[in-house]
């Protein structure tokens, strides 16, 4: 099959690459592209472990396919930190020992990112809302919950 010759911004940075039509978004960033971050638990967008932001909005990249990327702003958990410096989310999953095995973390800290920008005061209700579609079988979410608060916390006072 013809690959298709895509052109994106990833995590800020334009990017190009070559993609078989069928492959998914999460495929291509893991295969062509070597972001890891994104992790496929369920294939079927059931799980967020593939969680990334297309255009701002919240997706799972097991559910695109890597043509449709063409033109459009990608954001994946490569593109929290800035350079040697952790996000406040970051920083906070590691005091609240809010991960375990980890393979959720990147998902549910770009869900929690997107909420943020969102939301910067967003109450437990609405974190765990919104974290709802990111699936964790280790943690029990408590920790996750307080981390993302105490991060949007510190946001706030850093603004």
């Amino acid at each position: 099959m013809t690959k298709i010759h895509v052109t994106a911004r990833i995590n800020g940075d334009e990017v190009e690459f070559l993609c078989d039509p069928r492959e998914t978004m999460l495929d291509v960033l893991r295969d062509r592209l070597g972001l890891i971050g994104a992790k496929e638990g369920c294939g079927t967008g059931d799980c967020g472990a593939c969680s990334i932001t297309l255009d701002g909005r919240l997706v799972c990249s097991c559910l695109m396919l890597g043509v449709e990327a063409e033109g459009r702003e990608i954001g994946t958990v490569e593109g929290i930190a800035e350079g040697e410096n952790l996000h406040p989310l970051q920083r906070k999953f590691i005091e609240h020992a809010a991960l375990q095995c980890g393979f959720c973390t990147p998902g549910i800290l770009v869900a929690a990112k997107n909420l943020l920008e969102r939301n910067p005061d967003p109450s437990e209700e609405e974190v765990r809302y919104w974290l709802a579609g990111n699936l964790c079988r280790c943690t029990g979410y408590d920790k996750i919950i307080r981390a993302v608060l105490d991060a949007a916390a510190e946001m706030r006072e850093a603004s």
